[in-house]
């Protein structure tokens, strides 16, 4: 018999946070990361799987805090990060059996990131290097004064802050190539800005990589190239307001990236730039969005790239022809993936889906033969089967017309279809995204299910992946072209049978700005939860971390903001009307959505009147409290949900669930 999911199933879900697989060995090793629950925290061990199935392990040399595996181009060894040792993050280096591993170079700052040199010789990597930020970006011959924690932070350009990192401008995150006989390391970059995604060329002597800019804005990225033989460096691209992860073609003439032009354009398309001439393409044109921005992999013939493709709400694995942009699906369905890898021969990845757990795949390179590699996850198979169903609404376009727009339908396989049940509305954030479909962020999805709900998370207007038109006609109309669209689909689902009255609604970053926009301007729903949300849009522009620049993008007011229109969609000015029971969810340490957006949401609602109103704030979490935070805080938040959830829109009104007291809790 079947035990249904409860919350916590969180701590025994293990997941592929990343993997590697290179056409010499046709193994990959991934990184998989589980939940410590003596610790309250996370591990991450190295587990290596055949990719022609004939099995996996985790390997010896893993100590629970390794990630980022590399396998080496031979194929002979694997370079990976740990923190092993409780100081910075460094550099290791395992045979490719795992039997054992040394660090290779000592860093000051941690390291972020690891590419191999072709002959196996070394490796390029970024860390963190420690700057005075009195210094204003000048350089000086003397070491940086060791901070404390009460140093002053002093702020000469934006962005100065990031959530899950807070204050930027005391470090700078650099090149440096790491010989691995001597461990000695190579500074080969320098200056005001940060290094993030790079790549090596075939022959070894050039490493293209992405920066930021210089000088009062460094919130751009750019795409250049240092020459590992004399150190210059050269930009090839100026039009571009981010560019991410680029990868060499197998001749050295072309560099393929992801990125986009407008700064706040959340939509990330595929670019090919020239080497020789700096002539920079887009590839495939609105059709592609790339799905992540890490899984580029050249053909060996350079010809076409295969990558993860974000299309209609699923990922798929594609092949893009160079430079024609034909696309070819060789990986599809009613999912999405995460963690991919590409060794010419096979495909792997693991997927994502709510009646799965996350687990390795693999395919042969034209996508048959598709076949599961590892069970990291058997209790899975001892919980009830959710069922997942792609749906289709017609709804008002915003325009006076209509259209038809997609979403997914959960409910409990077992589940009576004649009877209906409640239902809870799940906004996704962005808006520019879609609903995701990952364990870790929707454990509530799951425990409601099995209590008889049914969970819409619709991909309305202002989603990605379903075209430019439909993802930037929400721009200057938030909450006003969407709102409408979920309510219709709602009304849709009780017509048909599926729910009735008994409606809810939740959501996280725009998710939580739509619930709150929502009981402002509806009476429908019956509860509300509203997690991290753009609660005012005129105080988010200049409190989060890159509010300065997106929120011009989203009211349509670009490159000025605008704070007429801000103020006109913010659900601030509409709360107090609100009578629907809401739930403020909300980390702490946030500097995406700042805590004083749900603080101004919850203060105005609780003393309009007398509409139940609670604030939930999570010391130490940032904006990925709810997949990401620690152990305990997503527990009690899931837990927190479900209860509000069904003493307000439920079948009937639950008590509150009994937590222990400070004393009881220490005891």
């Amino acid at each position: 018999m079947p035990q249904p999911f409860t919350f916590d199933d969180l701590y025994l879900h293990r997941k592929i946070s990343a993997l590697s697989c290179v056409p010499s060995a046709d193994r990959a090793v991934c990184s998989v990361k589980s939940v410590d629950r003596e610790s309250d925290g996370y591990r991450t061990h190295l587990w290596q799987f055949a990719l022609d199935g004939s099995g996996g392990a985790v390997l010896d040399c893993s100590e629970g805090s390794d990630s980022s595996p590399r396998w080496s181009p031979q194929g002979d060894r694997i370079a990976f990060l740990s923190g092993r040792g409780g100081g910075a993050t460094q550099v290791f280096v395992a045979p490719a059996d795992g039997s054992t591993a040394e660090q290779v170079g000592r860093f000051a700052e941690s390291v972020m990131n690891l590419r191999w040199m072709p002959d196996g010789s070394g490796l390029v990597v970024t860390s963190a290097v420690s700057v005075d930020p009195d210094l204003r970006g000048r350089r000086s011959s003397r070491p940086p004064p060791k901070r404390t924690s009460s140093a002053a932070e002093v702020v000469w350009r934006l962005p100065y802050k990031e959530d899950g990192i807070g204050y930027l401008l005391k470090r700078e995150i650099h090149l440096f190539a790491l010989d691995l006989a001597t461990g000695q390391e190579r500074r080969l970059s320098d200056g005001p800005f940060d290094v993030f995604g790079f790549d090596v060329s075939a022959d070894g002597r050039r490493v293209a990589y992405t920066r930021t800019g210089e000088g009062r804005y460094a919130h751009r990225y750019d795409l250049w190239i240092c020459d590992l033989e004399d150190g210059t460096h050269r930009r090839l691209t100026f039009g571009h307001a981010m560019v991410m992860q680029p990868t060499w073609s197998p001749d050295g003439a072309h560099i393929a990236f992801t990125g986009a032009i407008e700064e706040g354009d959340a939509e990330s398309r595929l670019w090919l730039v020239d080497c020789a001439s700096g002539q920079v393409d887009e590839l495939g044109g609105d059709d592609i969005d790339v799905a992540d921005p890490q899984s580029l992999h050249w053909a060996a013939d350079g010809r076409s790239i295969v990558f993860a493709r974000a299309w209609r709400g699923r990922h798929q694995v594609v092949s893009i022809g160079v430079p024609d942009g034909r696309t070819t699906v060789l990986v599809g369905g009613d999912r999405q993936l995460g963690a991919f890898g590409c060794t010419g021969r096979r495909l792997a990845y693991s997927i994502e889906h709510p009646s799965m757990p996350s687990e390795l795949w693999a395919s042969d390179a034209d996508g048959s033969g598709e076949a599961r590699l590892s069970n990291l996850n058997p209790w899975w198979a001892d919980r009830p089967a959710i069922r997942l169903e792609a749906r289709q609404f017609d709804v008002p376009n915003g325009k006076g017309g209509t259209e038809r727009i997609e979403g997914w339908l959960l409910q409990a396989e077992a589940q009576d279809d004649d009877k209906p049940g409640p239902l809870l509305n799940d906004a996704h954030g962005g808006p520019a995204a879609y609903a995701l479909l990952d364990f870790d962020s929707n454990v509530f999805w799951q425990v409601l299910c099995c209590r008889g709900w049914r969970v819409l998370a619709l991909n309305a207007v202002g989603s990605a992946t379903y075209g430019r038109e439909f993802c930037q006609r929400l721009a200057g109309h938030w909450g006003e072209y969407d709102l409408p669209q979920h309510l219709a689909a709602v009304r849709q689902l009780q017509a048909e049978g599926v729910c009735d009255e008994r409606v809810a609604i939740s959501g996280k970053s725009y998710g939580g700005y739509l619930s709150s926009w929502a009981t402002g301007h509806s009476d429908v729903f019956k509860a509300a939860v509203v997690m991290a949300p753009v609660g005012n849009i005129e105080t988010h522009y200049g409190t989060s971390d890159g509010g300065y620049y997106a929120d011009p993008f989203y009211v349509a007011s670009k490159p000025r903001f605008d704070r007429r229109v801000a103020r006109e969609l913010s659900p601030l000015q509409y709360i107090e009307a609100s009578t629907t029971p809401t739930l403020f969810l909300q980390g702490k340490d946030d500097e995406r959505c700042p805590k004083c957006q749900s603080e101004e949401l919850f203060v105005s609602l609780y003393r309009a009147g007398d509409t139940p109103a609670e604030l939930v704030l999570y010391p130490g979490e940032t904006h990925s409290f709810l997949g990401s935070g620690t152990p305990s805080c997503r527990e009690d938040a899931a837990e927190r949900i479900f209860e509000w959830l069904e003493r307000h829109a439920g079948a009937t009104a639950a008590p509150p669930i009994e937590r222990p007291t400070t004393e009881e809790a220490v005891a």
